[in-house]
């Protein structure tokens, strides 16, 4: 039995590739005792990337409304969320002047290539749901 396939591989390597990098980014702040830059960027794009896949995840709740609708709302929603953690953060750390447009850059563009390939993998899975359903009702009635 294989456990990495074909089909498998990407999600594999980019899994693994998330989870050591974050185990040494991890690792350095302990033995370091600080936390630089760089490596509160790396945790900052593993939060980004959390809600962005939390977000899209959430789009059975918002079936009753049109595809640009529903993403426009989950949009709206993730930025929300992100511009008052910022907004909370400047309370604690002096936030850059652009450092608002730079967060909505960061997570905006990522976010829409992914919303878009999620979209489309979703509705071809639809489709394909779909037509397993009609083979079964046509395999059905000729049962009957």
């Amino acid at each position: 039995m294989k456990l990495i396939t074909k089909k498998n591989v990407i999600p594999i390597i980019c899994v693994t590739y998330t989870v050591l990098s974050i185990s040494l980014t991890v690792y350095e702040i302990i033995i370091n005792k600080k936390i630089n830059p760089t490596q509160l960027n790396i945790f900052l794009f593993l939060v980004l990337s959390i809600l962005g896949v939390v977000i899209l995840s959430q789009h059975y709740r918002f079936e009753r409304f049109s595809p640009l609708t529903m993403i426009i709302i989950q949009y709206a929603f993730a930025i929300a969320v992100i511009l008052i953690s910022l907004k909370t953060a400047s309370f604690f750390v002096d936030i850059h002047p652009d450092g608002y447009r730079d967060m909505t850059l960061s997570f905006s563009i990522p976010y829409f290539i992914g919303a878009i390939i999620y979209y489309i993998a979703l509705r071809l899975e639809v489709k394909k749901q779909n037509k397993l359903l009609e083979n079964i009702k046509k395999n059905r009635t000729q049962f009957e």
